[in-house]
């Protein structure tokens, strides 16, 4: 019979090696997946909040445009996609109101979704007048490579007194005199955007063509009275085990032109 003094066989502890090890392994990755779980919870209640955000930022600021435009009218000094065709640099590439989904570029890279004009408004919230007709600022709603961010770029009628808009800058050279752009929405991968008129019927620019140019001809932004917005969002898990979070929201607004 074994005495309590002669300790463990080889075998023995081996065995209690083993099964510690196993236990160890069994707590360990429940922990991990727990962690990597509640960290996918905490990353899809973000992707959510960010879409609420970008409901509310959409809905109120195109709500209030005067209309959509293909261009900048207000040239500015931070263009982050230049015309080509502009030898000042501060106008943004040219788009026309063509149904398409917009995929956000590698880092580096900014892509213009829409521009808009909106009326100017003073510091004691009083539309400005230039004449019978509103002074109007600029927007630019865009797409940050770097940062995977749907950004929305302001750019201030300068002629306007007390103008209660500011101009904003990219957020790397942003000032108090030129405060950062505003982010409308994080992890951004793609946005779908469609145009229809006030009765429900499709808005394409790319529809017909001129028999005598060839170039297209059909409705753009004058014609648009709802802009339709699907954020498509992506986030990769960040931890062993943590899901990706994918979600889509669509956004619909009706202009007030």
């Amino acid at each position: 019979m074994k005495r309590a003094a002669d300790g463990f066989t080889i075998v023995e502890l081996l065995v209690v090696m083993l099964v510690s090890s196993l236990l160890i392994g069994i707590i360990t990755g429940f922990g991990l997946n727990y962690w990597a779980r509640t960290v996918g919870l905490g990353t899809a209640q973000k992707a959510f909040v960010s879409r609420l955000n970008a409901g509310d930022y959409l809905r109120n600021g195109v709500d209030s445009a005067s209309g959509l435009i293909t261009q900048n009218d207000i040239p500015e000094s931070h263009v982050g996609a230049v015309d080509p065709m502009d030898g000042t640099g501060t106008h943004w590439l040219t788009i026309h109101a063509v149904p398409s989904t917009l995929t956000t570029g590698a880092a580096g890279v900014i892509t213009p979704l829409i521009y808009y004009t909106r009326p100017s408004v003073d510091t004691s919230k009083n539309i400005v007048l230039n004449g019978s007709v509103a002074y109007e600022d600029d927007v630019v709603l865009y797409l940050d490579g770097t940062t995977r961010q749907l950004m929305a770029r302001t750019i201030a009628n300068p002629n306007v007194t007390n103008n209660a808009a500011r101009t904003t800058c990219p957020a790397a050279i942003a000032t108090n005199a030129c405060p950062a752009d505003i982010v409308i929405a994080s992890d951004v991968s793609s946005v779908g955007m469609r145009y229809f008129s006030r009765s429900g019927n499709t808005i394409n620019y790319q529809s017909s063509t001129d028999i005598a140019t060839g170039m297209f001809n059909g409705p753009d932004y004058p014609s648009v009275e709802i802009v339709e917005f699907t954020l498509n969002l992506y986030k990769k898990g960040e931890l062993h085990n943590a899901p990706n979070t994918i979600n889509q929201t669509v956004i619909r607004v009706a202009l007030r032109n």
